[in-house]
This record gives structure tokens, sequence and C-alpha cells, in this order.
């Protein structure tokens, strides 16, 4: 083969390369499926689940600000937690959404960059607000009579800081590093620009950025969990040596909603992120993006409306002033 017939083929299967150079400076989104039904199924389907979860979120954090008797440690953190889903679904949705009913499914190499740096920006700021979150319902039942002081509000207010620094942080970290490479192709992502997949497109040797998303998960995943654990184990062993039932099933309450979101975005992120490779097919992922970045999110409000007298008392009082000032 010449030359010149090498460059054509080249050319034909990845025609988003920048002329006269063989580092990729767009993707193309890989297809959801060839049939154009089944495109329009999804779209409707996706755009159902990321409006309830934009609406179940918002609401839920303008109860939370709206309400005084929500304005505590408990709530501050839920209401952070659902503006941090909302930028979550906001990262990838749309593009996700714009790639099933359009054919112009490309994307910049900056504007890869910026999806990956705001997709990591929430998805480590929601890890270790989870963990934030335990720790609050640990100082709540096994330190009560400290719990005011220890939790003040500068505290609560210390601890979403550094949420949102260490997403930051990470996420303006690795998307320098990774974006500092060369890419050589193939030119397509099977969902949007995760770590793993625009990693595997890079030319040459990538086993320190390799190291650097393990270590980076190691410290902003990992350890943030493995503090939800402990901080459950010591609830659990101090509800167990509770007198009162009543107490127990009190306490135990108010951490099933927390444990549950917990089950959910750290279940789907393990399934997605630690299956055998040999496992992987594009299908099978790309329902396992969908499920990890838009269904948890939508779960969310839904799990802890239903879970918690005071969001839904606080839900109504909201709707009906809305209502109110509708009808005037």
């Amino acid at each position: 083969m010449t030359l010149l017939s090498f460059l054509q083929v080249m050319s034909f299967n990845c025609s988003l390369w920048q002329d006269n150079s063989m580092s990729v400076k767009h993707f193309a989104f890989v297809k959801f499926s060839e049939v154009t039904e089944q495109c329009f199924l999804l779209f409707t389907l996706i755009l159902f689940m990321f409006l309830a979860s934009l609406t179940g979120n918002a609401l839920i954090a303008l109860a939370i600000w709206t309400n005084p008797a929500l304005h505590t440690p408990m709530y501050f953190f839920l209401a952070n937690l659902s503006l941090l889903e909302i930028g979550y679904t906001c990262s990838t949705i749309p593009k996700m959404l714009q790639n099933l009913v359009s054919e112009a499914r490309g994307i910049s190499r900056e504007g890869c960059a910026t999806q990956m740096f705001f997709f990591t920006l929430f998805g480590i700021s929601e890890c270790c607000l989870l963990a934030a979150m335990a720790f609050d319902r640990y100082m709540a039942i096994c330190s009560p009579l400290h719990y005011a002081t220890r939790m003040s509000r500068g505290v609560c207010g210390h601890l979403v800081m550094v949420s949102w620094g260490v997403g930051c942080t990470v996420g303006l970290g690795q998307t320098n590093y990774i974006f500092s490479l060369d890419f050589c192709g193939p030119c397509e992502i099977d969902h949007f620009c995760d770590l793993p997949p625009i990693l595997a497109l890079a030319c040459g040797d990538t086993s320190h950025n390799e190291a650097a998303v393990f270590i980076a998960a190691i410290l902003c995943i990992s350890s943030p969990f493995l503090l939800i654990i402990a901080s459950y184990g010591r609830i659990l062993a101090a509800v167990l040596v509770m007198p009162s039932p009543e107490g127990r099933r009190k306490a135990l309450s108010t951490c099933s909603s927390h444990l549950l979101v917990v089950t959910l975005f750290y279940g789907s992120g393990s399934v997605t992120y630690l299956r055998p490779k040999a496992s992987h097919s594009p299908r099978v992922d790309k329902l396992l993006a969908l499920f990890y970045t838009v269904v948890t999110s939508m779960l969310n409000p839904i799990i802890y409306s239903l879970r918690n007298k005071e969001v839904k008392t606080a839900l109504r009082k909201t709707l009906g002033k809305k209502n109110v000032l509708t009808h005037r």
C-alpha cells in the first residue's frame, strides 16, 4: 500500500482528524442504534428521566432553602447533594440527547475536555459529600450531646467547600494531564468523555496517566467509601445497644435514605468501572452509563421525599406557595 493510499484510508476511517496532524482534534460518539425508531424511543425516555431528575432535585433544594425548619446540617448537605446531581446530569445528558437525534455526533477536543472536567468535578464532589453526610449521621447518633457544637454551620460549610474543592482540583488535574497527550484514534467514544475511554485513545505510553487515575480513585472514591462504611459501622454498634426499640427505629430511619443513595451511587459505579474487561460490550456499557448518570440522579429525590416526612411536608408547602402565586 502506498503512502497516499494509507492516508486516504486513515482519512476515511477517521475523518475527524485534523489535516496534516496525526493527533485527533475532534471525537465522535458511537451511535446508540442504527434503527431510527429505537433512537427516538431512547431520546424520549432519557429526556423524561432528565427532566424528572432536574425537577426533583431542584424542588428538594428549593424546599430546603425556603423552609427554616430544614436549616439543619443533614438537610444542608442534602440541598448541596441535589445541586451536585443537577450538575452531574447536565454535564453529559444534553450532549447524549443531541447524539440520539442528530447526525452531527462530533465533539471538539476542547468540548470533550470541558465535559470530562465537569463530569469529574461533580462525581468526585459527590463522593466526598456522601462521606460528609455519613459523618453527620454518625455525630447525630453516636454523639448527640456534642452534635450542635461539632456540626455547626461553619463546620458544615467547610465540609461542603472541601467536597467541591477536591472535585474541582481532581477534575482540573486529571483533565489537564490526559489532554496534554496526543490522540491517534480510533476517534469514536461509546457514550461521553469519561477518563478511561479517552485515555484509551491516547498515543504512546499512558502508564503514568493510568497511575494518576488509580491514585485519584483510591484517594477520592475509595477513601470516602471507607469512611462511610466506618461511620455506619459505629452507628450500627450504637443502635444495637439502645434500650428503646423506638429509639433504634428512629435512628435507623434517619440513615436509610442516605444508605440507599450510597448503594445506588457506588453500586452502579462499581459495576461500570470494576467489571472484567472480558465482560464489556458496547450495548451494556451504554446502558450502564445511562443508569449511573441519569437514573440514580432521578431516584435520589424520590428516595428522600418518600422516606422523609419533613421533606414531604416542605415539598407540599413549596408547591402550595407556587400554586398560590400562579393563581394570583
